[in-house]
């Protein structure tokens, strides 16, 4: 510890001398970066805005029957993503080395084992070292650390690997019914958190210079791919944004994370669907973007992804293939009596790929099927609240760890 002490110090002293050369001082650094943010009548009114969000969101969510599930910041695996980051950090503790959590994604599917529980909800905490902007500029949407609503619910279907092979007609009906309940719950979720803001915020939105709608449902819907095809992989975002007048809206069918279910991917003959191949009407997933609104003029910001989720891969058999698809691991477990003898090629995943094999006395998998997302609480703020006073994702936060912005965050 005293080492680290002893590293931590020199950093600050070589930073403290690049400030001098530069003619600033450590406390103008301080002031300008820091104290007089946290100050600030701005600050004050977005953290007011904050507390209704979450409020309103929590509230929401017990309504809806979930039950609130403990924060989850170490573990032996965590979400691999499909984007890259500079590196996942690591906590050596008791002899074993564990990975900070990018999210708490195979935490929701583990914890939605017990089939009383309708599904969880938690306030979690992230970690994800995002890359630095390559051209230096001001991206204003990554944090290295943040916060997001983990939610995850139980669909109850009962699938099998018989039906996902052999009854695909079955399998797609069901699964679109669960894409519109689960749409649903969510904007249901965002029209009563803009419900509460109006109601408790409506002088620090009018301070802050935005207007926030209560949007009707459902909201407007957009497939990826045609999207893409319309308007290029760089710009459809926006582009769709500027195309509807709704806050909020929806992109459904993004070809990414391992867990988000791709339909049909799996054959019985053993190959799967290669990517290129792959449309938006097979893959059970969905964000959702919002825009901020000016007070004066009813201009709209560009588009912002505040929420990711899907439909999640319930069956072992298609879920293993698609870690190896995605590159997450290069071989697939073998089981052999209670253990998996290739576990030191499993990385962390090997306890998770276990259970996830695991059976009941009846042969039902024990994996639950559920769907559900996250949504940025930072992100979200900085989407709905831009403008005037909000300009990039640091200004609504009191310590945001924004790779684009300083060189060393000092709190």
């Amino acid at each position: 510890m005293e080492e680290k002490i002893k590293k931590i110090g020199e950093s600050l002293y070589r930073f403290q001398s690049a400030l001098g050369e530069s003619g600033v001082s450590l406390d103008d650094y301080i002031r300008g970066n820091y104290t007089d943010k946290w100050f600030s009548d701005d600050m004050y009114r977005i953290m007011a805005v904050r507390t209704t969000f979450l409020n309103a969101m929590t509230g929401f969510l017990v309504e809806e029957g979930l039950m609130n599930l403990e924060k989850v910041m170490l573990s032996i695996v965590t979400d691999p993503l499909a984007h890259d980051i500079e590196h996942t950090p690591t906590i050596d503790y008791k002899g074993h080395t564990y990975l900070t959590t990018h999210s708490m994604i195979y935490s929701k599917f583990m914890a939605c084992t017990n089939p009383q529980i309708k599904g969880v909800f938690v306030d979690s905490p992230n970690i994800r070292l995002e890359i630095e902007s390559p051209t230096h500029q001001q991206r204003g949407r990554y944090l290295a650390d943040f916060s997001q609503m983990d939610i995850e619910v139980r669909r109850n279907r009962g699938l099998t690997l018989e039906d996902y092979y052999h009854n695909s007609s079955k399998v797609i009906e069901v699964l679109n019914e669960d894409m519109a309940k689960i749409k649903d719950m969510f904007e249901r979720m965002i029209v009563r958190v803009c419900e509460e803001i109006n109601r408790r915020n409506s002088d620090d939105l009018s301070k802050l210079g935005v207007v926030m709608e209560v949007p009707k449902t459902p909201f407007p819907s957009f497939a990826n791919d045609e999207s893409r095809d319309k308007y290029g992989a760089r710009e459809y975002e926006e582009a769709l944004g500027r195309e509807t007048k709704s806050q909020f809206f929806w992109i459904t069918g993004l070809l990414r994370e391992n867990y988000d279910l791709v339909y049909p991917f799996l054959s019985p003959d053993g190959s799967v669907v290669e990517k290129k191949n792959v449309r938006s009407g097979q893959v059970f997933n969905y964000d959702i973007l919002a825009k901020s609104i000016d007070a004066d003029t009813g201009k709209q910001t560009p588009a912002k992804e505040i929420l990711s989720g899907a439909i999640r891969e319930w069956l072992f058999e298609p879920m293993i293939e698609r870690i190896i698809a995605n590159r997450v691991l290069k071989v697939r477990p073998k089981f052999v009596n209670g253990n998996i003898e290739n576990i030191d090629e499993l990385g962390g995943y090997g306890p998770f790929l276990y259970f996830a094999s695991m059976k009941d006395s009846q042969g039902r998998p024990l994996f639950p099927d559920t769907m559900g997302g996250g949504i940025g609480i930072e992100r979200t703020l900085y989407s709905v609240l831009r403008g005037k006073k909000v300009e990039i994702i640091d200004d609504v936060t009191f310590f945001g760890k924004n790779p684009d912005s300083h060189p060393l965050y000092l709190f």
